[in-house]
């Protein structure tokens, strides 16, 4: 049997978490559940929830300061997240400003979509089903 898996939670590895963060919290009501500030005050780790969506965010320098071999395994990943959504319309305007990868477009496959890059540099999608 395989093993039964729950949730899953990506850890983004980035340069600056707080940026991050005001992405989820001020655009869509994402709420901070854990935060962990570095010698400087900076935040080295944070996560965010809302409903049962959770994002998480590591610097790249706390990585790199954990495990100094992790250096080359950070260069070239990339990460792009798929949200479903009820309403369009309201996502696509609390994304207004957020830099655009692809516009709001219509799929083949029945969804109606728009994605933005998050100031960590990752690329998220949002989908509404239906209508």
């Amino acid at each position: 049997m395989p093993p039964v898996l729950r949730q899953l939670t990506p850890v983004m590895v980035v340069d600056r978490v707080e940026p991050c963060l005001a992405f989820w919290v001020d655009r869509l009501g994402f709420i901070v559940d854990n935060q962990v500030p570095g010698p400087d005050g900076a935040l080295i780790f944070a996560s965010a929830k809302k409903d049962s969506i959770e994002v998480m965010y590591q610097t790249r320098a706390s990585v790199i300061a954990e495990r100094p071999d992790a250096e080359a395994e950070l260069t070239g990943h990339s990460i792009a997240l798929f949200l479903t959504v009820e309403d369009i319309d309201a996502t696509e305007k609390a994304l207004a400003g957020a830099p655009l990868v692809k516009a709001r477009h219509r799929t083949f496959y029945g969804s109606t979509e728009i994605y933005v890059r998050e100031p960590g540099g990752n690329t998220v999608g949002f989908a509404a089903f239906g209508g």
